[in-house]
């Protein structure tokens, strides 16, 4: 089922649903990748290592825009994940990574990658855009940058999605 019109997507699922929407697609000959890390857990009597999902409620699918919006009839599954107003595209190359990547090392961690006081952040977009400064308060979504330039200091704050860490 390898049309040159797919796309992969990422899903919502159920929480703790990750490898039973899998299990599902799979069944339905849809092409999906749940990556499945092994953790080592520890209990007061034990370790144990388990296979855990790698991205809490989320499943990559390959799908064409013909069976796009029948994903969402499958059990477990909530929604796409949207960018700029539609079902967001992940790449190919970025799912042969986490595939590369599981498949070089066991006991993954993934984190958020969060802005951090103090930090060197750049602006993404608008007026100041490609301007660096540094972050200098977190309120809610905004961030306060301060930015030097001709001599002086400026301070302006800026939502935190249209600034990312430099350094």
């Amino acid at each position: 089922m390898t049309n040159n019109n797919e796309q992969w997507y990422a899903l919502y699922t159920k929480p703790r649903w990750e490898k039973k929407v899998a299990g599902l697609l799979d069944d339905q000959g849809i092409e999906n990748y749940c990556p499945i890390n092994k953790v080592t857990r520890q209990w007061s009597d034990r370790k144990k290592v388990v296979l855990e999902p790698m991205f809490k409620g989320y499943v990559f699918v390959k799908i064409g825009e013909a069976g796009k919006w029948e994903i969402k009839k499958v059990n477990g599954v909530l929604n796409y994940v949207y960018w700029l107003g539609k079902p967001a595209i992940i790449r190919e190359e970025e799912i042969l990574t986490i595939r590369k990547f599981l498949n070089e090392f066991s006991d993954v961690e993934v984190t958020s990658l969060s802005l951090t006081v103090n930090n060197i952040v750049r602006v993404k977009t608008g007026v100041l855009m490609n301007y660096q400064g540094v972050l200098i308060e977190l309120i809610g979504n905004k961030a306060r940058v301060k930015i030097e330039s001709m001599g002086l200091q400026l301070s302006a704050q800026f939502d935190k999605r249209n600034l990312e860490q430099i350094g």
